[in-house]
């Protein structure tokens, strides 16, 4: 069994929380692990975030897919896109440097590197940046989802 959903939302700071506890629930009806749970929404609230704050055309788009033992989200924004450096795929497996933690920008995507399995910035020349991530899932004993 899979679940997904996308939503299609404006560009207010009330579209984030609403992001977040769309797919808290559903994690908590689907069973998984509550620590791996708040992981993904921290990190979905940071990619939210920066999709407010640097789309052009007054939405954005979350989408979140949980299939087998793993959860991939993507949120795609219609803004100027990413720097070239950022545009890379990221294995989230060191910690953060100090002078990261200290950016007055670009916080939220260290922070996303940390929480998750795999991250990936990319641009869509004249359409924006899109930010998914990965992160494989633990179950709770009473997941309906539980992959064996």
């Amino acid at each position: 069994m899979s679940i997904w959903w996308s939503l299609h939302l404006r560009r207010e700071a009330a579209s984030v929380p609403l992001a977040r506890r769309l797919l808290l629930g559903t994690m908590e009806t689907a069973g998984v692990d509550p620590d791996i749970s708040y992981d993904l929404s921290v990190a979905l609230t940071e990619a939210c975030a920066n999709a407010v704050e640097h789309a052009a055309h007054g939405e954005y788009r979350v989408t979140a897919r949980i299939e087998g033992d793993r959860c991939r989200i993507e949120v795609a924004d219609s803004g100027p896109g990413f720097a070239p450096d950022l545009r890379r795929t990221h294995h989230s497996v060191r910690p953060l440097a100090k002078k990261d933690q200290h950016a007055e920008h670009g916080r939220g995507l260290f922070l996303i590197e940390a929480l998750v399995d795999h991250v990936h910035f990319h641009n869509r020349p004249g359409h924006g940046a899109v930010v998914s991530f990965d992160k494989i899932l633990k179950w709770r004993d009473d997941s309906l989802l539980k992959v064996s």
